[in-house]
């Protein structure tokens, strides 16, 4: 189960990839500097879209790291630009593809700490880890990230956002 959300969770960021190419052919047909939306908002008081592609990479690769009984990797958060922003997406999917499934073993049995600047530190359990923080955060910040390009006009719909998807010839 682990080892398989996890996976999940992997496809839904590898989408952005997606998203950064349609924004990247928007940018040059419209003539305009494709890093002006690497800045871009939905709302004044929300982070732009490259915090938002950080974020899910963290949430992801934290997930990856903790519940296979590891210490993710840091990422510094200094990204600025599309390139950047690539080499951060490819970073993160190359460390959570490096964990086996094997390492899932003693997932629901490890103990997570997750704090937020406005709670205190709380431990949770890995299987609720697992569901209330990976999996909503990762979906939330990728669709967050899928919005402000829609929102800037970047042509991607919900195939873009469903990312590749194993259909069986019948």
């Amino acid at each position: 189960m682990y080892a398989l959300a996890i996976a999940e969770c992997t496809r839904a960021v590898k989408s952005i990839e997606t998203y950064l190419d349609k924004a990247e052919i928007y940018a040059r047909e419209k003539k305009f500097d494709v890093e002006i939306l690497m800045g871009s908002r939905l709302a004044p008081d929300m982070t732009p879209f490259v915090y938002q592609v950080q974020s899910a990479c963290d949430y992801l690769k934290a997930g990856a790291g903790w519940l296979s009984g590891q210490k993710p990797p840091r990422h510094e958060d200094n990204e600025r630009t599309i390139d950047e922003v690539r080499a951060r997406i490819r970073k993160t999917v190359e460390f959570v593809e490096s964990v086996t499934a094997d390492q899932y073993a003693k997932a629901g049995d490890q103990r997570v700490r997750v704090s937020w600047s406005a709670t205190p530190e709380m431990v949770l359990a890995g299987d609720y880890y697992l569901q209330q923080i990976t999996i909503p955060n990762v979906y939330f910040h990728v669709m967050a990230a899928y919005v402000i390009l829609r929102h800037n006009g970047v042509d991607i719909g919900k195939m873009d956002f469903l990312g590749e998807i194993n259909w069986i010839k019948a």
